[in-house]
């Protein structure tokens, strides 16, 4: 039982508050247990909002790879959501001959065009050193470097003229600069990639990290050497376009539209058998799975509050039946029925809050973590922990508010007569 004030009517606040955490302090196991419940709901409400948060602050930069007023077209959509595979698996592969047709097709409206094919964790060669084996081949032709948003730091880029005589030229990412040329101008050196001999006419500018995955671990060589030694039939052609502006962006998406319709030979009635996206439906996807993931974010928060909130009033009863005996002696001493009851409500209210604190100083740091892992610089929901510490100061006033007008109408004598 805890210590007893002398005199109970006018009772201080703090005399409330003090004896309200002295009855939680006597039993830790038990409040640990319930302050617990109450933290994982919301920290799986404001760990996974801090993470969407943070995957949304960088969509701009991440799904911004793309050139201005760039949109891609290729055989399967650039973001697989929804389980719609079996829509696409089935058509047919992008050939370069098709993707070659129409460059072409585009050419004769002044519509510039990249074509990209890749070959992953390759090594790249010089003398008696090698890169990793986390290098990047692209085949594609002298528009890359402007529909993907990288620069030159020195030397050139492809020509058309590299592309057209199948010229072994290569242009390097500052990954393959740094574990191959830490010391030497690369330019003009002759290195191994995809068991062929280039000569290094340009560096790229560093790009770093987009989602995690490194921009500068790449070399770039002519679409038409890579065609002629790397392709297969299981190889698709990925097509970057650049419209003029972005007036004209939907006209170009209309014109690239009926060009591949064309060199894909199909008929009027006939529907798509390739997509197009560009950085805005590339957000627009990453917003329908942000809206998913914070949906189920949010219903498991509501059921693990749930669930806590109910073991807060199974707690309050509890300690309600174990004190019977203690309220009996308050009461007879001259307690009012709204001291006890503001007690009890401070306890509960209590229990919520510190595992609302605990539940968002955790879901925080992890969503910190993803924020880390994306580039971003550290994310407050200051939303989030609003509407947390709100949620949580209903749910303990009401689901202690029974346990706590229990408590307030106990009879004294009753009460003291309880073993």
């Amino acid at each position: 039982m805890s210590s007893l004030p002398i005199k109970y009517n006018g009772i201080k606040k703090h005399d409330l508050l003090k004896l309200a955490l002295g009855s939680l302090g006597s039993n830790k196991l038990r409040t640990s247990l319930t302050i617990l419940g109450v933290a994982i709901g919301v920290f799986s409400v404001v760990g996974v909002m801090t993470a969407l948060s943070a995957v949304g602050s960088s969509i701009d930069k991440g799904l911004s790879f793309l050139g201005a007023n760039v949109f891609m077209i290729q055989r399967e959509p650039a973001i697989q959501f929804g389980g719609g595979n079996a829509k696409w698996r089935n058509r047919p592969r992008i050939s370069p001959r098709q993707a070659q047709e129409f460059k072409e097709i585009m050419d004769d409206f002044g519509v510039p065009v990249s074509l990209t094919a890749y070959d992953g964790g390759e090594r790249v060669k010089y003398k008696d050193k090698r890169t990793s084996p986390t290098i990047t081949v692209v085949g594609t032709n002298e528009h890359y470097l402007t529909t993907n948003k990288y620069e030159l730091e020195y030397g050139r880029n492809l020509t058309a003229a590299d592309i057209e005589f199948n010229r072994p030229v290569i242009v390097i990412g500052q990954d393959v600069v740094k574990e191959l040329f830490p010391n030497e101008d690369p330019l003009g050196k002759s290195i191994v990639a995809s068991r062929d001999r280039y000569e290094v006419v340009g560096v790229l500018a560093s790009r770093g990290e987009i989602f995690g995955n490194n921009m500068d671990n790449l070399v770039i060589i002519p679409t038409t050497r890579f065609t002629a030694r790397n392709w297969h039939q299981w190889r698709s052609m990925r097509l970057s376009v650049q419209a003029p502006s972005a007036i004209q962006m939907a006209p170009t998406q209309d014109l690239a539209i009926g060009a591949m319709r064309l060199v894909r030979g199909l008929e009027p009635e006939d529907e798509n058998d390739f997509e197009l996206s560009s950085n805005d439906s590339l957000q627009e996807a990453f917003s329908q799975i942000a809206k998913v993931v914070g949906t189920g974010g949010l219903l498991i928060s509501a059921i693990a509050l749930l669930c806590s909130g109910i073991g807060i009033m199974n707690i309050m009863l509890v300690s309600v039946t174990e004190r019977t005996r203690e309220i009996g002696v308050r009461k007879s001493l001259g307690a009012r029925r709204k001291d006890i009851m503001t007690q009890f409500l401070i306890e509960s209210v209590f229990l919520s809050e510190l595992g609302a604190a605990v539940g968002i100083i955790i879901g925080m740091i992890g969503g910190n973590i993803v924020a880390t892992m994306m580039k971003v610089s550290m994310i407050v929901p200051w939303n989030w922990v609003v509407i947390a510490v709100v949620v949580c100061s209903v749910i303990g006033i009401g689901f202690g508010l029974y346990p706590a007008w229990r408590a307030a109408r106990l009879n004294p004598v009753d009460a003291l007569r309880y073993e």
